[in-house]
């Protein structure tokens, strides 16, 4: 792959083999981030567990602290009086039926969470295998299928993230943008790192954490040292 003149001159300022602190490294990928839109940092990490087997799957949502930077559409798949919560609650777009048919008949996709209520769940499965491949299915795990229509919305639009882990074995998530400023993306990032340490299942063996690296969109990676 070949890569523009301001990723080289990034690359070439800092050491590519070094493993800095998560402070530091952070120093490093603001110093990086040099295209004209305000850059997501991203998080990279790969755990020393086999996602192939289902008791090392490791998976779960945060709000972080200091959010995403990124407003989040919601959809929620409800009736009734749920509807009528989601709507007062901040939802883009409310509906049951009609949305359903939106998604599958007209390929709408102007939304980057799907919340239902448990009734609803047998509707939303029917497009199951349009929703699964795009990450958009709701899942109780997430917190995207429940009653509490409110809350769910109050998280996501304050900045939740669901960490999951890949076929190989790495967590890719955003913890902000680079106009967040070093001290609250170390913050969100600190929260993340704690919330996966914490979610290591109990059939992990050897090391957990085998690498961090941090980057922006368009920067390179910069490797963090792994505590041990």
């Amino acid at each position: 792959m070949k890569h523009g003149k301001k990723y080289s001159d990034s690359v070439k300022a800092f050491d590519l083999t070094k493993s800095y602190d998560a402070a530091e490294a952070m120093g490093v990928v603001l110093e990086t981030a040099k295209a004209k839109f305000d850059e997501t940092v991203e998080l990279h990490i790969r755990l020393g567990v086999d996602p192939r087997q289902a008791d090392q799957q490791v998976r779960g949502v945060l709000v972080l602290p200091n959010g995403t930077g990124k407003t989040s559409r919601v959809l929620v798949i409800a009736k009734g009086a749920k509807a009528d919560a989601a709507a007062a609650a901040g939802a883009d777009y409310v509906g049951a039926e009609e949305m359903i048919a939106k998604i599958q008949n007209d390929n709408w996709f102007d939304f980057d969470v799907m919340i239902t209520t448990p009734d609803m769940m047998g509707m939303v499965g029917r497009i199951g295998r349009i929703l699964g491949p795009k990450g958009l299915m709701p899942n109780p795990k997430s917190g995207t299928v429940t009653m509490d229509v409110e809350k769910a919305i109050r998280e996501v639009k304050a900045g939740k993230v669901e960490y999951r882990l890949d076929k190989t074995a790495i967590i890719h998530c955003p913890i902000g943008k680079k106009s967040f400023g070093k001290e609250k993306l170390v913050e969100n990032y600190n929260a993340l790192v704690d919330a996966i340490v914490k979610a290591k299942p109990s059939t992990a063996k050897g090391q957990y954490i085998k690498s961090i690296t941090l980057a922006s969109t368009m920067g390179p990676g910069v490797k963090v040292a792994v505590k041990a």
